[in-house]
């Protein structure tokens, strides 16, 4: 049957993210709607209208400051009355922002209220978020600057003053933050331990948390620096000022360091600062040379996540036994369940595609399919020297996809929140027939989808019903980052995904590393 596509463009309007994804689902969910979007008209975003068969030329000639609201239905009359439903529900989102309790306006008069605050998260568009950096900062408290899109020169000039006045600023872009066993951000519930980290990577510190969980450890704090501390023009200001701090810490006994590789002279700082406690410190710079990292007093090298969970929890229980017994067993078991899996697919299938909501994730797995795999993967986010895809919306041959990365989240939530841009992405992969596999992570926790496995179950179901339609299997490899105390609890979301035909392995690595057993000779 014909669909009509119609869409409203609404020139330089701005809501929040959450109420566009909100608007979108209350759009779809009307009868007589097969499909809605509500996003700004970036060109990463115009991309996913074409693919999702959304885009009128109304929308191709809508500049980045546009709000587009497009639907697909099976009448006119049904399309313009959702489109008219549409401008309510947005007027209705703004006005409920505005409603309700009194809230303070600024961070001078949210501090007046609670004297006693000493940490400020700070979440706003990057072109004003140095500035409410600054006046947290002015006001005596550590910072969580959540926000990306601040410039470097700022970025420097914060964390500078920071260290000078005793203070953390951690981010910007730092997405992953637990103190005192609070989580901020995207965060986990993590049981009280002997483990400090710090981290430059928000899903690296998830990962890595909630492994050290199930190996039975906890952790004392979990300190977020922000991606770009550990450039040569930063200089690992916070990783540095951080690791001093839990140095200190009688709390903390054991140490780990999680980013992906900083400047040499970077390293070298972290090294010397390493050296100065007798505390053991694991440290994964993710991608770098760990070979070059042995022989260093106090220091573990880790060259992934799984890997630098177990080492620290092998130090807090040596009766853990070794690492390599560990990785081999479990690489036995995979072995065994690729040669099951792969008597499923045909010889046309050659091709894995990893849709990734944690950009550290999604690093770490192209690490492991770089040793693994004879061909190379293609990502928006590749390793240094990798492939970068002609067109992120588009994948080709072996694909790794950030979708956290900022041309995806501009007028979106972050895919952790919305699954919405990676259900239609792995629908894209599914009438693909070279793809065998594909790959997703799947983090739960505070701050995340309240129920991803749902969403995300049903997406893979209708991915697979598509393939089998035309005479494919589809496989599809997760891995979960969290644990049972999260408000979505690990065991279930397994349990959802696995009923939905999932195949669950028990890290990002340990997925990586199946995926690539699938599509190897």
């Amino acid at each position: 049957m014909t669909m009509i596509v119609k869409t409203l463009i609404k020139p330089s309007e701005y809501h929040d993210s959450v109420s566009l994804m909100l608007v979108a689902r209350e759009l779809s969910n009307l009868e007589g709607v097969q499909d809605a979007a509500v996003m700004m008209a970036t060109e990463a975003n115009k991309s996913i209208l074409e693919g999702a068969g959304l885009l009128t030329d109304e929308a191709k000639a809508a500049t980045p400051s546009d709000l587009i609201i497009a639907v697909s239905t099976q009448s006119a009359l049904v399309a313009d009355s959702a489109l008219q439903k549409a401008k309510i529900l947005l007027k209705k989102k703004a006005a409920s922002s505005e409603a309700g309790e009194f809230k303070p306006k600024t961070i001078r008069g949210a501090h007046s209220l609670h004297p006693a605050a000493n940490v400020a998260v700070i979440s706003v568009a990057g072109r004003y978020a140095a500035d409410e950096a600054w006046e947290a900062l002015l006001q005596g408290m550590h910072v969580l600057l959540f926000s990306d899109n601040v410039s470097l020169e700022d970025e420097i000039a914060l964390k500078e003053y920071a260290r000078d006045h005793g203070l953390l600023l951690m981010g910007p872009g730092a997405g992953t933050t637990i103190l005192n066993n609070i989580a901020l951000g995207f965060a986990n519930v993590i049981p009280a331990g002997p483990v400090g980290i710090v981290s430059a990577a928000g899903t690296g510190l998830q990962e890595v948390s909630t492994l050290l969980a199930r190996h039975g450890v906890g952790i004392t704090q979990g300190i977020g620096t922000g991606g770009r501390d550990l450039k040569k023009e930063v200089g690992g200001i916070m990783m540095l000022e951080s690791l001093k701090a839990l140095q200190q810490d009688p709390a903390t006994t054991v140490l780990v360091l999680v980013s992906k590789p900083p400047a040499d002279a970077v390293v070298q700082l972290i090294l010397k600062q390493v050296s100065a406690s007798s505390k053991p410190t694991v440290i994964c710079f993710l991608g770098g040379d760990a070979k070059s990292l042995e022989n260093i007093p106090n220091v573990i090298p880790a060259r992934t996540l799984q890997e630098c969970a177990f080492l620290a929890a092998r130090i807090v229980n040596p009766e853990m036994g070794t690492m390599q017994s560990y990785l081999e067993a479990e690489n036995t078991q995979l072995v065994g369940q690729a040669n099951g899996l792969k008597k499923k697919l045909n010889s046309g299938q050659r091709y894995l595609r990893g849709l990734f909501s944690g950009g550290t994730l999604c690093y770490e797995a192209q690490i492991i399919w770089k040793e693994l795999l004879s061909s190379p993967v293609y990502s928006n986010a590749p390793l240094p020297g990798g492939l970068v895809l002609s067109d992120s919306t588009k994948s080709q041959e072996h694909t790794a996809v950030d979708l956290g990365e900022e041309e995806f989240t501009v007028g979106r939530p972050h895919p952790m929140i919305d699954n919405d841009l990676r259900i239609r992405r792995l629908l894209q992969e599914a009438r693909d027939p070279q793809v065998a596999v594909v790959m997703l992570d799947v983090v739960i926790g505070y701050g995340a989808h309240p129920d991803p496995a749902a969403e995300l179950g049903k997406a893979v179901e209708d991915a697979q019903g598509l393939a089998r339609r035309e005479g494919r299997e589809l496989l599809v490899v997760a891995s979960v980052t969290g644990t049972e105390g999260d408000p979505q609890g690990l065991n279930q979301t397994i349990s959802t995904l696995t009923q939905k035909g999932v195949i669950v392995c028990k890290s990002n690595a340990a997925a990586a590393r199946l995926t690539s057993m699938l599509v190897s000779g």
